[in-house]
C-alpha cells in the first residue's frame, strides 16, 4: 500500500503543530526569563537600599539613610508582587513543554507510520520483481520442467545436486560398460590367437 496523500498531509500538519507548540513554549521561556531578571534586579535593587542605610549610618546623612530605606520597601514590594507571576509563568512553561512533547511524539509517530508503510511497499516492490524474475526463468524452462510430473527432479527429490551425482552414477556405469565390453572384444581376438 503506497503512502496515501492524507498520510503525508498529516506529517505536515502535525510538523506545523510541533513548530507552533515550539514557538509558544520558547516564547513562555522568555517571558519566565524576564521575570526572573526583574527578580533579580529586584534583589539588587534591596541590596543597595541596605547599602546606603548602612553608609548614612556612618556619615550620618539622614537624606539617604531615607533614600535607601524607600529603596528597599519598593524592592521588597516588587518582589512580593514578581512571586505570583513568576509561579505562574513556570506553570506556563511547564504546561507549554508537555504540549510540546505530545505534539513532537505524534510528529514522530506520524513520521513512523509513513516509514513502515514506505519499508513495507519496498519488501512488496522486491517480492514482485523477484515473482517476475522467477517467472520469466520458469518461462525459459522446457516444457517437460514446468510439468512436477514429469520432471526428473521429481525422482529424486527437490535437490538438484543428488539428481546430477545419480547422472554421474548411470553415465559411470555405461562407461564401465563400455569398457568392459571393449576390453572382452580385445580380448577374444588373442585368444583365437592362442
Amino acid at each position: 500500500m503506497a503512502v496515501s496523500r492524507a498520510l503525508r498531509r498529516l506529517l505536515r500538519i502535525r510538523d506545523i503543530e510541533e513548530e507552533q507548540c515550539r514557538l509558544v513554549l520558547e516564547s513562555a521561556q522568555d517571558e519566565l526569563r524576564q521575570l526572573e531578571q526583574a527578580l533579580l534586579a529586584a534583589a539588587e535593587r534591596e541590596r543597595q537600599g541596605r547599602g546606603l542605610v548602612q553608609a548614612s549610618a556612618r556619615t550620618g546623612e539622614l537624606p539617604d539613610r531615607l533614600a535607601g530605606l524607600v529603596e528597599s520597601r519598593a524592592a521588597d514590594r516588587y518582589t512580593a508582587a514578581l512571586t505570583p507571576h513568576i509561579a505562574q509563568a513556570e506553570l506556563e512553561v511547564t504546561t507549554r513543554l508537555e504540549e510540546f512533547i505530545a505534539k513532537r511524539v505524534e510528529h514522530r509517530q506520524a513520521e513512523t507510520l509513513i516509514e513502515e508503510t514506505e519499508a513495507r511497499d519496498a519488501i512488496d516492490a522486491n517480492r514482485r520483481s523477484q515473482q517476475s524474475l522467477d517467472e520469466w526463468y520458469r518461462s525459459r524452462l522446457p516444457r517437460e520442467k514446468q510439468n512436477p510430473a514429469a520432471s526428473p527432479l521429481t525422482i529424486f527429490g527437490d535437490d538438484p545436486h543428488k539428481a546430477s551425482a545419480t547422472e554421474f552414477e548411470v553415465t559411470e556405469t555405461k562407461i564401465k560398460t563400455t569398457a568392459t565390453g571393449l576390453k572382452s572384444s580385445t580380448s577374444r581376438p588373442n585368444q583365437t590367437a592362442k
